[in-house]
């Protein structure tokens, strides 16, 4: 492996300046569960890691009924399932936390490294994705806030500058008659990758008999995280139900690119999007209080 510069700077102007003035690659470390594998098997090449862990505003989590909900980009999923008003308001967040990895890596991993990682199976990108989440950016430019489908560009690149990193990202408040759920499957129960994933949220009518809005977000499926916004558009204005729930899967399914490999075959993870995007609305739906 080879050698280093490392970094632990405590407020995000110190953090930019190192960024800017460092010449050559630089990394920034949160929870590092992907990145010091990464540095042990020689796959990045760098010349300063950033450890980011110690600037507050990345460990935060705060939940405002107006403002909605911001999650630090360094704060762990542990942090994040312990959180009360997520477990109250954000089911669908929860859901995410909770699969990611065993004990051990929740008090470590972020649902930023997750985010920036920018992997077409991320959990909390799945998740945070149907939400309608906002990635909260710094940089020696200033700042930008870039919605979360537009984050991902390519398996493992994102849309960051050179000299900007992600503080936080932001999650409006859930409207009233609101559900939602993320859904994947693995080949095992656990600490395991997503062979395909699915997030969904859904709005109500106040006599809950019809969609207002819905959000659907697909997994592993696509070279990059997948905003289904047909299949949720078709949602709107019904009624929930069985009919509806199976045609927004169908062509959910036809929006995605799923590629053959070790994990599964493409036509496997077509058919696990129709069936987990049915089951991930139809929790959604009973969560934001429907009854059939």
């Amino acid at each position: 492996m080879k050698t280093f510069a490392y970094e632990a700077p405590v407020t995000i102007d110190q953090a930019i300046t190192l960024m800017s003035q460092t010449r050559g690659q630089t990394l920034l470390l949160a929870g590092g569960t992907d990145l010091l594998v990464q540095l042990r098997a020689s796959n990045k090449d760098v010349d300063l890691v950033i450890d980011v862990k110690g600037i507050p505003e990345l460990n935060q989590v705060i939940y405002d009924e107006f403002s909605g909900l911001v999650i630090g980009a360094a704060a762990p999923c542990s942090q994040i399932y312990e959180s009360s008003p997520i477990l109250e308001n954000f089911p669908a967040i929860i859901d995410a936390a909770t699969i990611i990895g065993g004990k051990a890596i929740q008090n470590r991993a972020s649902f930023g490294g997750n985010l920036c990682n920018a992997s077409p199976s991320g959990d909390a990108i799945g998740a945070m994705m149907s939400l309608g989440a906002i990635c909260n950016v710094v940089g020696v430019e200033g700042a930008r806030n870039i919605p979360i489908e537009e984050f991902c560009i390519a398996p493992g690149k994102n849309v960051l500058a050179e000299g900007e990193m992600l503080i936080s990202i932001q999650i409006p408040c859930p409207k009233p008659n609101s559900g939602s759920n993320y859904q994947r499957f693995t080949p095992r129960a656990e600490m395991d990758i997503a062979v395909a994933g699915v997030g969904a949220s859904i709005e109500l009518n106040s006599d809950l008999d019809r969609i207002l809005s819905a959000r659907i977000a697909l997994i592993a499926v696509a070279p990059t995280p997948v905003l289904a916004t047909e299949a949720s558009e078709s949602l709107i204005g019904q009624k929930p139900g069985r009919s509806i729930f199976e045609n927004a899967a169908s062509v959910a399914k036809e929006t995605i690119s799923p590629i053959t490999d070790v994990r599964g075959s493409a036509a496997q993870r077509k058919h696990l999007i129709g069936v987990l995007t049915r089951r991930c609305l139809d929790i959604a739906v009973n969560r934001a209080g429907y009854v059939s």
